[in-house]
């Protein structure tokens, strides 16, 4: 089997057995952006909460976001968890976007992929998941997000080697599926969906999970 039919294998028993997922749930690019901050080391509930804290307030805006002082916008997003580094992060953040085409989306998105993600991850608090996903969520750029999830049901599988960096992992998806941004959003999705249900960290429940009878395919280039 080929690598990319045996990934594309994965994504349709995953898309069969879950449904469309319509990931990223964000009304603006600049929630979606915030949202990938927030999200870092907590579960998404909890991201949802100070979201809808930050909407309560009507200050979910470059504009009225980088009014707030760095102690209320803690205290708004408290509930994603290290909140008071999260709100140094978001602040930084909000300084580089007003530095880069005045946060215009309209006019980021014009800015050369490779360009942009060199760009944000030279933010501090932007790594390669954030980053990645502000590309594909919030901008529409075919880019592919690892996560932990990633790394873990596609190791088990035998997919990607064991200890794989997450450029290796990246260029596996990337090399060996169609460049669709609506592709890399679902499969994406699709792989969280699956790690929450199934292949969880310690004890996964590897019986009813749509991927168990996937054959192991190793020697993958990457």
């Amino acid at each position: 089997m080929k690598n990319d039919k045996c990934l594309i294998k994965i994504y349709k028993k995953l898309l069969r057995h879950f449904g469309p997922q319509y990931w990223w749930p964000a009304e603006t690019p600049f929630e979606v952006m915030v949202g990938a901050i927030l999200t870092q080391n907590t579960a998404w509930p909890n991201v949802e909460k100070a979201i809808a804290n930050l909407k309560k307030e009507n200050v979910l805006s470059l504009k009225n976001m980088q009014r707030l002082s760095l102690k209320k916008l803690a205290r708004l997003i408290r509930p994603s968890g290290f909140y008071n580094q999260k709100a140094k992060k978001l602040r930084t953040f909000l300084i580089f976007l007003l530095n880069l085409k005045q946060g215009r989306i309209n006019k980021i998105r014009l800015i050369k992929t490779k360009d942009l993600r060199k760009a944000l991850l030279e933010v501090n608090g932007i790594g390669q998941e954030t980053a990645d996903s502000i590309l594909l969520y919030a901008l529409g750029r075919p880019t592919f997000v690892v996560d932990a999830y990633t790394k873990r049901i596609f190791s088990r599988h035998g997919i990607i080697p064991p200890g794989a960096s997450y450029e290796e992992i990246q260029e596996i998806f990337m090399s060996n599926l169609p460049k669709k941004i609506k592709l890399y959003n679902e499969y994406h999705a699709l792989i969280v969906a699956t790690g929450k249900k199934y292949c969880k960290k310690n004890v996964p429940f590897c019986k009813n999970c749509p991927l168990k009878l996937v054959k192991r395919i190793k020697n993958m280039i990457y």
